[in-house]
């Protein structure tokens, strides 16, 4: 699930995301102060959006918020109080997490693609990767899906020319850091990190 907040654009409602998936047609049911969102096609719910959502707990971020135990619970409360029953799936795990690149072979279908094999600790992930720089052996940033980067994107699983790709390996420009080059590549880091530990920037 991931959440945002912002008072001066949007005003005081939180949105919340429920998938990486976009259906193509939405019904929106409104109940009390919660607009549930669904997939017409399947029913399920994909979003809600809580209206003054400051009446049940304090936001102090502005843009993306981070998801913790003590707020996933209030915002179980509040769908309560407001008779709405969704089914929240509350992921708690990092989403930027450090990887090792174990296999990197060319895309079959794309000259500047790379099919890259990444150990991201309790797993490995299939990431189809465009960067020049990229080799066996490094260590990278990783973005999960359902990651959501500065620029507001959000990673999904997606298939590219044909291959499927789960995540996306991060330049530094990418992940909005400082003195980040402009040069293309993705961002190496150094032997002393440690596959699946969380990035923090």
């Amino acid at each position: 699930m991931n959440l945002f907040y912002n008072a001066q654009g949007v005003g005081d409602v939180l949105l919340a995301q429920l998938t990486t998936e976009r259906p193509k047609n939405i019904i929106c049911e409104r109940k009390n102060n919660v607009a549930v969102l669904s997939d017409e096609k399947t029913g399920s719910v994909v979003a809600f959006n809580l209206f003054e959502a400051s009446s049940y707990f304090t936001i102090q971020a502005q843009g993306q918020v981070e998801l913790t135990e003590e707020l996933g619970e209030q915002i179980k409360n509040a769908l309560k109080k407001n008779e709405v029953d969704v089914s929240l799936d509350l992921d708690f795990s990092p989403k930027f997490v450090v990887g090792l690149v174990t296999e990197k072979e060319k895309h079959p279908n794309a000259d500047k693609l790379n099919i890259c094999q990444v150990d991201v600790g309790e797993e490995t992930l299939q990431i189809v990767c465009g960067a020049a720089n990229v080799e066996a052996g490094q260590k990278v940033v990783v973005a999960k899906v359902g990651a959501v980067m500065p620029s507001g994107m959000v990673i999904r699983d997606a298939e590219l020319r044909g291959v499927a790709s789960s995540g996306m390996i991060c330049s530094a420009k990418e992940l909005g850091l400082k003195d980040a080059p402009e040069a293309k590549g993705i961002l190496v880091l150094g032997e002393q990190h440690v596959a699946g530990e969380p990035f923090e920037g």
